[in-house]
């Protein structure tokens, strides 16, 4: 049928819609090896950080060394006072790979992919560290086990329960993204919809803490999300190809990620400054920028994904057990020894939980969660 005068610009109003709504086209990568390597570096820095860089293990008579770490190791503790940053380089990692990870998934994928990943591990670190604090009391103090329990569900932070290990309140931020994250899985992935939810979830979180509305803080989580919407913005950066709204949104989050960093320094436990973290930052978010528009795309050393595959269960049993022990062994060898070994030793317990009880039971996980949403679904 021919197209009349009157129809055409109907007709190219259509097609300029169509060009504005759909997103470029999926340029395919391999996998990201370099990311991998990037998680094991900010675990390390973590990790080496809670044993030599906290003003905790600075004090004159602080429980882990008995005198200022400044004093044992003065350059190691210079450096390590940066490394608290590796966990907001977590935080952009986890809005990087979430988002990479759930591209295509339903809400039951996702909903399971995320139980069989963050569970298994963690209810190891918590039998472990309580093991350990039991054995080695002195620096940390034990919670009563119905705490203990409760911590098993990962919610303690929402019931006003303590942690087992200090380093869990960082778990509360993920669960709180995924929650968020989980209705643009529910509607689909799409590079609009991904946009939207940072550009509406910065919203709130900038007026959070101004509008006196605990829920509203609660959810929007303003202490991380900028991280985490850097990484969605990278991501798409990844898929897509780079425009100058992602860009936009990533600079949005670098500036409002250097304000948050300022707040910490003011109101944490860290001795390091503002410049040398928000240098840091900086650096690592352009290396990030990189790999997401193909600069690593040739390394390929397979030993980085079983390196990035440590990466959480290192950070999940490092620092109360860690500190533990280096309280019992401080006096047997150099304190820059003792420090590497602890961390050698973590490596390999890493490995050890991530072969022998990650992978078995997310295996166990998957196939009960499977069967039961089966039942649910036929039931329905």
């Amino acid at each position: 049928m021919s197209v009349t005068m009157a129809d055409r610009p109907t007709q190219r109003l259509r097609t300029v819609r169509a060009r504005r709504d759909t997103p470029p086209p999926r340029r395919e990568r391999p996998r990201l090896y370099a990311v991998d390597g990037i998680r094991l570096l900010a675990a390390l820095m973590v990790a080496v950080h809670h044993y030599a860089g906290t003003r905790r293990v600075d004090r004159p008579h602080n429980p882990v060394w008995d005198r200022p770490a400044s004093d044992i190791m003065p350059t190691v503790y210079h450096l390590a006072s940066y490394g608290w940053i590796g966990v907001e380089i977590f935080f952009v990692i986890s809005g990087f790979v979430i988002c990479m990870s759930c591209w295509g998934r339903t809400p039951r994928q996702f909903f399971v992919s995320r139980v069989i990943r963050l569970y298994p591990a963690y209810w190891f670190a918590i039998a472990f560290t309580t093991a350990v604090l039991v054995a080695l009391p002195g620096v940390w103090d034990r919670l009563p086990l119905s705490d203990v329990l409760l911590n098993l569900t990962m919610l303690q932070s929402g019931s006003g329960v303590a942690n087992v290990d200090g380093v869990y309140w960082t778990l509360w931020s993920e669960l709180r993204f995924y929650l968020l994250f989980l209705v643009v899985v529910a509607m689909g992935l799409t590079y609009r919809r991904v946009v939207v939810f940072c550009c509406v979830w910065g919203a709130a979180a900038m007026l959070a803490p101004v509008s006196k509305f605990h829920l509203l803080a609660l959810a929007a989580d303003p202490d991380g999300a900028w991280y985490f919407i850097a990484g969605l913005a990278l991501y798409l950066m990844h898929r897509f190809g780079q425009d100058l709204l992602l860009w936009g949104i990533l600079a949005m989050a670098w500036l409002m990620g250097q304000r948050e960093l300022g707040l910490r320094i003011d109101n944490v436990e860290h001795v390091s400054g503002w410049r040398g973290s928000v240098l840091i930052f900086t650096a690592f978010l352009l290396a990030m920028a990189a790999i997401a528009l193909g600069a690593t795309d040739r390394i390929r050393w397979r030993w980085l994904a079983t390196a990035g595959s440590l990466t959480y269960p290192l950070y999940l049993l490092h620092y109360a057990a860690g500190t533990a022990v280096i309280n019992r062994l401080r006096d047997t060898m150099d304190a820059r020894l003792l420090v590497a070994s602890v961390i050698a030793g973590f490596l390999l317990l890493s490995w050890l939980v991530h072969r022998f009880v990650e992978r078995p039971v997310a295996g166990l996980l998957k196939r009960g969660l499977d069967t039961s949403f089966a039942r649910l679904r036929n039931a329905g």
